[in-house]
This record gives C-alpha cells, structure tokens and sequence, in this order.
C-alpha cells in the first residue's frame, strides 16, 4: 500500500478508535448534539486559520462550493446526527457492527459514482471483516430485537452508514479536484456544524457547556485529533487508494478502542472476540493487499 498511505491508514485508525474514549468525557451534562457541533465549530475554525497562515487558497468556486456543501452534509451533518440518534435505542456494539457495513456502501457507490473497480478480493476481505466484528459484538447482536425502538435504531444507523458513504463519495471527487485538503476540510466541516446547528434549534435542544476540565481537554481532543487530523488523513486515503479499501477502517476502529478499553477500563476478552479480531486482521490484510 505503500509507506504514506500506510501511516495515513494507521494514523486514521488509532485516532478514530481512541474517540471512542474521549466522547465518554463529552458525555453527562451537554447533549450530545451540542457537543458535536461545538467539536466540529472548534475544527473548521481552526482549520481556517491554519490555512491562513499556510496561505492555502480559500476562494473556490461556486461549483466546488455546491460538492462542499454536499459533503459537510453528509459526512459532518446527518451522519453525526443519525448515528447518535440510533445510539439512544441501541448499544454502541451493535452500532459499530451496522456501521461496518461502510465497507460494502463504498464498494458499491464507488461503483456508481466513480467507475471504481469491484474486486473480488475487496469483497471476500469485507465479509470476513464483517464476520469478525460481528463475533466480537456477538452479545449485542444477540439481545437485539426489532420490537419497540429497535427497529427504529437500526433504521437510523443503516441510514446513517449509506449518508456516511455518500460523504465519503463527495469527499473523493473533492479531493480529486486539486483543491488542499485543509480548505476541503475547513469549508465542508464549517458546512456540516452549520447543519448541526440548524438542526439544534429546530429540535429545540439547548446549549449548555460543560462545567469540567475533562470536558474541554475532550473536546480539543476531538476537534485537532479526532477531526482535523485523522479526516485529513482520511481524505488522503480516498484519493490515494479509493473509498472501497479506506472503508475497511470501519471495521478495525472498534478494535482499537476495544484495545483502549483494555487499557484503561479493564475490558476482558473472549476466546471469541480473539477470533473476530483475528478475522478481521485477516480481512484487512486481503482488503489492503494488491494481487
């Protein structure tokens, strides 16, 4: 895959899995859309200034504006509100599971939208990742039911992962534009927040901050890491090697912040999720891995 777009996979993958961490501190007294938006506020505005100062062209062109428009919206807009909408009637587990299915979504759109090759060995690589992630949350998998608000939940994950796609298909073209990817990211980011706060004020959710240290470190945390720096590393690997293998990352973050939590909340493995993490290494290794 090459040692750029290894580090930039890796470098996706363990900042991803260690948010998983740092949203426990986002979560109490703020509602967790607040937080977002604040998270997401905090990166475009940061990431504007980081291109002004690298002079990095910010004037683009109404065409380009319309794609960037698109992108915020569905890969910083309702994505983020749809996927924290099915967490109020489903596990976090059974989430990642639904939202593994990224893998598939980008094959598939990248399909239809880029002319992107659908390779056997993406495919096969894909369902053993599936597989495995599904071991590892097999007692989320197991207790779900469709009766009451779960069905509504798995809607609104299943809907969250295709918006997330789409998101990821627009980031592509944009990046494939020749435009920086911190201007990619500044206005898209800014557009998504935007979104998120209309969306705030139509539900009538309040704004509040949170009163704690843990609270403001996690969002910082949030906003340089986990969204300035692991989506720019991640809008380099969509255009660098295609949505359809940058998608596997949705199937390896669960294990890096299962690993974390082995870390520091003493999480304790099973002789199945060892197999599902084994499966999903291996699916990985086909999916990254050009015959």
């Amino acid at each position: 895959m090459g040692t750029l777009n290894t580090a930039l996979y890796l470098s996706t993958i363990v900042i991803w899995g260690s948010t998983w961490l740092a949203i426990t501190y986002q979560l109490g007294e703020v509602d967790p859309l607040v937080s977002v938006i604040y998270r997401m506020a905090l990166a475009s505005a940061l990431l504007f200034i980081w291109c002004w100062i690298k002079k990095i062209p910010l004037r683009l062109s109404l065409g380009n504006h319309r794609f960037l428009f698109a992108q915020g919206c569905f890969l910083f807009g309702f994505n983020f509100w749809t996927i924290y909408w099915s967490e109020v009637y489903l596990p976090s587990g059974l989430v990642a599971v639904i939202f593994s299915l990224l893998v598939f979504f980008n094959i598939i759109n990248g399909r239809l939208f880029l002319n992107y090759p659908v390779t056997l060995q993406s495919v096969v690589g894909g369902l053993i990742g599936l597989l495995g992630i599904s071991m590892l949350f097999y007692p989320e998998i197991a207790s779900f039911s469709t009766s009451g608000d779960g069905l509504l939940g798995f809607m609104l994950a299943f809907i969250a992962v295709a918006l997330a796609s789409l998101g990821n298909i627009i980031a592509t073209r944009n990046g494939n534009t020749g435009i920086s990817v911190w201007a990619i990211n500044a206005w898209s980011i800014l557009y998504g927040a935007a979104v998120l706060t209309v969306i705030a004020l139509l539900t009538g959710t309040e704004f509040t901050y949170g009163s704690t240290l843990e609270y403001t470190l996690s969002l910082v945390y949030l906003s340089v890491f986990g969204t300035i720096l692991a989506f720019g590393a991640y809008l380099k690997l969509l255009i660098n090697i295609g949505p359809n293998r940058a998608g596997y990352s949705s199937l390896i973050i669960p294990f890096v912040a299962i690993i974390l939590s082995t870390i520091f909340e003493s999480y304790q493995w099973t002789l199945l999720a060892v197999a599902g993490f084994v499966l999903v290494a291996l699916g990985n290794f086909l999916v990254l891995t050009r015959r």
